[in-house]
This record gives C-alpha cells, structure tokens and sequence, in this order.
C-alpha cells in the first residue's frame, strides 16, 4: 500500500505541470476541433435541416397562394391590354346595329396586339360582327359579363368587355395570346425558389453558426469531459466553457463536470479504501489479525536474505497444529471455535520473542517464525514457553477448554535456505509429532522426509495398481463348528507390487497399503472391485455345483460413511446376480463411532437388501454395548489376538466366553478368527461357539484353489463331536 501511495504522490507533482501544458494544449485543439466540427455535427444538421424542411414547407404553402394571385395579376394585365387596344378603334356611331371596328382597323388591331380575335354584339346581345380567330365564348342574354375562357394550353385567354368597360353601346368578346402567362409564372416560381435557396443558405448558416456557439460547443465540451472521464475516471482532465453564460445548457455542463469531479475524488477514496482492505485481506487473517501464510512465506524470505544470508542470524521455523480441534468445533460449534483460535492466537504472541512473526497458516495451524543468535537449543525454550502458556485452560462462554497442540521445527539454514522448503520441513516434523502420539513437538529429520516420499510413493503404485489390475482376492474358507460344514470365505485383498525380482512382483502388507489407501480416499474405488470381485467368486462357486457359501467382504470405515455404500452394494449385486443372503458385509466397532443414528440408518438399509452383518474384530474398539442391540446385525466375530492366547492367558478365556455368551443373548452368530490348532478348536466347541476360520484349516487361497478345496473338503465331510472334532483335511 505504501508503494502505491509513495508512487501516487510522486506522480501527482509531475501531473500538475503536464495537466498545465495538456489545459493549454487541450483548449487550442478544443477551439479547433469546434470549428471543425461544426458542419460534422449530427445534432446541429438535424436541427437546420428541420427547421430548413419548415422554411421549405411554409414557402411551399405561401407560393401556392402567390402565384395564383400572380397568374391572376398576369391575366388581368392582359384583359386591360386587350382593353386599351380595343376601346380607342370604337368610333362615335349613329346606327348601334353596325360594327363600331372596320375590318381594317380589326386586322391592324390583330396584328400589333395580344388581340387574336373579336366578336362584336349590340345592347341586345346581337352579334355584329366577328374578325380573326373564333372564340369560344359566345355571348348570351343571361351570360355573366364577368364569365372568361383560358384555353387548356394556356394559349389564349377570352373576356367579354361590358358597354361600362368600352363606355359604348356595345360588347365584344375578346380572344387574347395569353402563351407568355405560363412563361411568367415560371420565372415567378424560379425566382421565389432562388430567393428561399438563397434564404435557406443564409439562416443555415447563421443557424449553425448560433449552435456551434450556444449548443454544439457545450455539447463537444461535455462529451469530451465524458470521454475523459471514461478513460480516466480517478483523473479526469476536465475542461471549462470559455464563455459563462448564465442559461440552461451552461448550467448542465457545469453540473456534469461537478459531476465528474466528485466521481474522481470518490474514485480515489475507494480505491484507497480498497487496496487497503485487499492488502489485509491478501496479507493478514480475517480473524486472528495475524499475517497470514502468503505474507508469513514473504517475511521468511526477507529473513533469510538480510539475516541468514549474511550470516548474522539463524532460523527456526515452527509449524503448530491444535490437537483434536476439529472435534470441539463440530460439538461445541464455529462460534466457539473462532473465540479458542483468537485466543490461542494471543497466546502464542506472548509466548514467542517480540521479534518473532505468529502467523495462522491454515483453520487450526499456526507458523512461527523467530530468530536464533547462538544455536538451535533455543527453539526448545521457545516451544517450552508456547506449552506453557497452552497448559491453563481457557474460558470460553463460561466452558473450560484444555488446548493441546503438536509442534513441528526446521532451522534455517541447517534444514534448508529456500522458504518453500523450509515450510514444508517444517509441516513434514509436524506429522510426526502428531503420529507419535500428539501433545508434543518434533525437529525435523531427513528420516521423516523419506518416510513421507516412501508414502506418497506408495500412493502414486496404488493408483497405478488399481487402473493396471495388480489387486488380486484371497479367500479365507468359514466353517460352522458344530457340523463341520464348509459355510462361507472371507474375502482378504492381496497386492502384489511389481518389481525387478525374478517373480517379478513381491507382496506388500495390507497393514502397509490399507491405512494409506483410507487417508487418500482410493479406499472407495479399491473397495467396491473387490465387492465387485468377491460377489463375482461367489457366483463362480455356485456354477461349480458346489453349495451356495456366504461371501464375506470388509467395509472400510472410509467406504462406510464417505461412498454411497448402499448403493453401490445394490449395483453389484443387481450386475453379478448373487443372492444378496449370500453375501456378508464385515465392518469394525470404529465405523460406529462418527455418527450412530447414520450408522444405524446405513445398517438398516443394508440390511433390507438382504445382506447378512458382521462387526469385525468385536472386543478391539470403543463403541459402547447400549447400542449393540440397536445394530442390525447378525454375527460378532472374535478378533484372532484373544483367540491365539486363549489357551494360555485367562484375560483372553473370559474375554472370548464373554463375547460368545454375549452373542448368543443377543441372538446373534459367534464367529472366532485365528483358530491355528485342534485345542484352540476345541476350546470354542467347549463354548459353544459358533463358527471358525483359521489357519488350522488353510491359509487364505486364491478363486481357482478355494474351487479346488471346496469340492475336495465337501467329497470328505465328517461331522466332529464335542469329544473329537475334525475339520481340518489337509
């Protein structure tokens, strides 16, 4: 933040000169490109042009009227020149029944003047005479003296002069050339049209001239402001009207550039707001107000260079992980939770060196860093103060908490000098602190390293040996102990691991790969193949002739509550076809320790399909026996270390006894694994114990050899007594 501001400040002193020389520069290119764009304004042509249109319309409409007035002008004109022609050849006459116009006088009068043709009537309406062309008015006694004839050509025009007209007795229709009317009234119109091209010219351009100074220019001026603003919103360059008029658009411009300015200055204060809150969201903890694992990574790198680089000082980095805290904030709740990391969180502050940096790198772990001056023994008194200072219990909401944690060191230089190393050192003796048993701290070793690569190693050959088919099935044969019948097998998963061996794999442990695979969660995948594939065997059995036997698959507690268990037990089912009566789901007393009521729901529900229910390894776990009548199950089974010295340690006799008597008050089978021998077998005929499996009978054998030993055992069948059991045939 304080290199954003610094260089903000920097940059404004040097903004200041530019924004003078840009405001000088800015107003020439303004006032230019005002002019310039005067003619190039939409705005400014859509008004001339209709206030152009309403010049055109009203001088269209005023034309109209004009030039009928004109044509009539013309007409009359040339009705008085016809008269000013005629009226003087009328001489004084004594007989009214003669032409007052001598042919010779007619044919002159025709020649010099717009006259074309005559016809001459007496009061009465008689004609007397008629000289060059015919016209087309004929006189009546109920004619309207003022009746004329324009011809459709426009060629000739006919009056009647009245005796009032020609001040004689008489009167005459006159045929006048009216051709130069159509000639006159169009050079009216033209001239009318020249004048209003002329007129349009000049208010267009006064009137654009009047919106560039009093529209356009506000208008440029304000968009330009926009632009700017758009382009610069936090500094805008904002320019000024050069006049300061007092109207409408004037005060519009102004206001937009108020506008504009507090836009900027909110602008800026949010974005300073902004990066303020982005630096301690990006750098610190919401809740603790700790530096968090970004900023925590950054100080240790600024650490190691100014101090462990020049050899001043050295290192210790600590990683702190609270013990069990998940378990208090899914009882007691997140609230609770967030009070105990705040403080904790104060705790470890004062506990640590003031120059130490206290960091919350996850939900409940904690980074340290603090510096070293002679050797590494100091980090125990660092982490002694840090046990100290958890050991009284805290107050929350009136509840005692006791806070436990596990520590983890890695020294700088000693452990690594880059800061990605040195963390995950770090975290990798953290781990080892909380397998041992938690509660206490661990320095960092190049043992635990390996361990950890052998483990990811190991998770990296499971995926690969899931996809690549190197899981094979192993089955354990079940015998009922009273009949000596051969009843069902325990599925048991073997992995063997390919190598450069002559065998070219080698067997790996399942108490090796088994708890890596549950961590992972490939637990699930592996799980359901080896449903798949012990369903499979069953079905294979039963197509051999030999009798239907109980399949037995463990459930992983992972599988249990993580898969959709029901389901997918309903899916193979439904592919392989087996009987689900036939099939057995084995599962450990630990699966019932996370939730009960979704345990029993889970059950239930499995149950309902019809699969028969074993608890593995029963006497091993913690659950409690109040809810072992609660389980649907079917069937406890002995778990083999209380079998193998039941002979000899009288804990593991009242052990077993106490489990068969159990389960049969309850109703249920009794199943005893790791039977090796006749008198192990024989003490649990003597308790009347159910059912066994052990090495006594075989080892645990693949399909092809259980098929195998099914049809040899069921050919030599013999029902044992309480006096000589015999199960075993090999």
């Amino acid at each position: 933040m304080s290199i954003i501001k610094k260089t903000s400040d920097a940059l404004q002193g040097h903004g200041k000169k530019e924004s003078i020389d840009d405001s000088i520069k800015s107003d020439v290119f303004y006032k230019e490109d005002v002019e310039q764009n005067i003619w190039k304004s939409k705005l400014s042509w859509k008004i001339t042009l209709s206030v152009f249109a309403t010049m055109i319309v009203i001088q269209a409409a005023v034309m109209v009227f004009t030039v009928n007035n004109f044509e009539k002008e013309k007409l009359y004109e040339l009705r008085q020149t016809g008269l000013n022609a005629v009226a003087p050849l009328i001489g004084q006459t004594s007989d009214q029944l003669v032409s007052p116009i001598r042919p010779d006088q007619a044919r002159k009068l025709i020649e010099v003047t717009p006259v074309k043709g005559l016809s001459i009537y007496s009061l009465d309406v008689s004609q007397l005479a008629t000289y060059g062309e015919t016209t087309a008015l004929y006189l009546s006694q109920f004619m309207d003296l003022n009746t004329t004839y324009w011809s459709v050509d426009g060629s000739s025009y006919e009056v009647i002069y009245s005796s009032s007209d020609l001040r004689r007795p008489y009167f005459i229709v006159a045929k006048l050339d009216s051709s130069h009317i159509d000639m006159a009234v169009m050079e009216y119109v033209q001239q009318n049209f020249l004048i209003l091209l002329l007129l349009a010219a000049f208010v267009t351009t006064v009137l654009m001239i009047a919106l560039s100074q009093l529209l356009l220019e506000p208008i440029l001026l304000l968009r330009k402001n926009l632009l700017n603003a758009v382009r610069n919103p936090q500094k805008p360059q904002i320019q000024e009207l050069r006049r300061k008029d007092n109207d409408e658009v004037t005060l519009t411009v102004n206001i937009a550039n108020d506008l504009i300015r507090q836009n900027a200055d909110n602008l800026m204060k949010l974005r300073e707001q902004a990066e303020d809150q982005i630096h301690q969201l990006a750098y610190y903890d919401n809740l603790t107000k700790l530096p968090n694992r970004t900023m925590f990574a950054e100080r240790l790198d600024q650490a190691i260079k100014n101090h462990v680089v020049k050899k001043e000082k050295s290192l210790v980095v600590m990683s702190v992980d609270l013990d069990h805290f998940k378990d208090i904030n899914d009882s007691m709740g997140h609230e609770v939770g967030d009070m105990m990391l705040e403080a904790v969180a104060e705790r470890l502050v004062n506990a640590t060196p003031a120059e130490a940096i206290v960091s919350r790198a996850s939900a409940d772990e904690f980074s340290i860093l603090a510096f070293l001056d002679e050797d590494i023994s100091e980090s125990s008194e660092i982490v002694d103060a840090i046990f100290a200072s958890l050991a009284e219990p805290l107050v929350i909401l009136q509840e005692k908490f006791q806070v436990r944690a596990s520590i983890g060191l890695a020294h700088c230089p000693q452990d690594g000098m880059e800061v990605s190393h040195i963390m995950k050192n770090a975290d990798i003796a953290l781990n080892r602190a909380k397998e041992d048993g938690r509660a206490t701290y661990r320095f960092y070793s190049e043992d635990f390293d390996r361990a950890v690569q052998s483990r990811f190693q190991m998770l990296r050959d499971l995926r690969l040996a899931l996809e690549g088919n190197q899981f094979k099935l192993h089955y354990h044969p079940q015998f009922d102990l009273k009949t000596g019948k051969m009843i069902g097998a325990e599925a048991l998963l073997r992995w063997y691991r390919p190598d450069n061996s002559p065998e070219g794999s080698h067997l790996v442990s399942p108490v090796e790969f088994i708890p890596i695979a549950e961590q992972s969660g490939l637990i699930v995948p592996i799980g359901e193949w080896v449903m798949e594939t012990a369903c499979k065997a069953a079905v294979e059995w039963q197509s051999q002739g030999l009798d239907p036997i109980r399949m037995a698959v463990n459930i992983s507690g992972i599988q249990f509550h993580r898969g959709d268990i029901v389901n997918m037990v309903k899916r193979v089912l439904n592919d392989t076809g087996l009987d689900p009566r036939m099939l057995e789901l084995e599962v450990t007393e630990s699966v019932f320790m996370d939730d009960i009521n979704q345990t029993i729901d889970i059950l239930r529900q499995l149950h309902e399909l019809g699969c028969e229910l074993a608890i593995d390894d029963f006497g091993t776990g913690y659950s409690s026996l109040s809810y072992l009548r609660q389980f649907p199950i079917d069937r406890l089974k002995i778990d083999q270390s209380f079998v193998r010295e039941v002979l000899t340690n009288n804990d593991d006799q009242a052990i077993t006894r106490t489990i068969i008597n159990l389960g049969h008050s309850l109703g249920l089978k009794v199943i005893a694994e790791g039977v090796e021998t006749t008198d192990h077998q024989n003490f649990l005929l003597r308790e009347n114990c159910d059912e066994v499996q052990g090495f006594k009978y075989t080892k645990p054998i693949p399909l092809n050899e259980l098929l195998e030993y099914g049809k040899a055992y069921n050919n030599d069948l013999e029902k044992p007594s309480k006096d000589s059991p015999k199960l075993s045939v090999i």
